[in-house]
């Protein structure tokens, strides 16, 4: 059980018989009466966001979540196959599974998935993933300095994200998977 007390950030809690994941909370004190603890809570299965306020001391349940280790190896029809790195075994996920996951594994990446009762639930890619350039513009164009400004480009796995200027086709570059970012250009 999880009391009003300890929530942070991040933290996983059972609500309705639904895992979420707390996204911001705020403990308020009301006159005379009790505190509360207003929160919004994102569901893990729909993803969609839930304003609700709590009484100060009120707990909730741990949901029974399942973390795996699991390498991407390939898609085929759709489906997106992980393998599980201790028992080999193989499950598919469907592009909805993976949401906006999709943009930045490629084959052998190793992720987490989440479990929830058994049926995966989320799957967490590692922080910075290192992906090469396969598409962007030329440089030498009129701008084109080392930090005054950025340009798109399209990675090798599809996603676009925007680059210095001085990054070119085919460069390996490490983008941030939270926030779709250019890090820096790998060596």
């Amino acid at each position: 059980m999880i009391s009003t007390s300890d929530f942070r950030k991040g933290l996983k809690v059972e609500f309705k018989s639904d895992p979420c994941e707390i996204v911001d909370f705020q403990h308020v004190k009301i006159g005379r009466g009790g505190a509360i603890v207003r929160t919004k809570l994102k569901s893990l299965r729909t993803g969609s966001i839930l304003e609700q306020t709590f009484r100060s001391g009120e707990k909730l349940e741990t949901p029974q979540l399942e973390e795996k280790k699991m390498q991407y190896i390939y898609v085929q029809d759709e489906m997106y196959y992980f393998m599980d790195q201790e028992t080999y075994e193989q499950i598919p996920l469907t592009s909805d599974q993976l949401g906006d996951v999709k943009k930045f594994v490629k084959e052998n990446t190793v992720v987490t998935i989440i479990y929830y009762k058994g049926a995966p639930l989320i799957v967490e890619l590692p922080t910075f993933v290192e992906l090469i350039v396969t598409k962007t513009d030329p440089v030498g164009f009129k701008g084109d300095t080392a930090s005054g400004g950025n340009k798109p480009a399209i990675l090798e796995t599809g996603a676009m994200v925007k680059v210095p200027f001085h990054i070119n086709e085919g460069d390996t570059i490490k983008v941030d998977t939270r926030t779709s970012e250019y890090i820096e250009r790998v060596k």
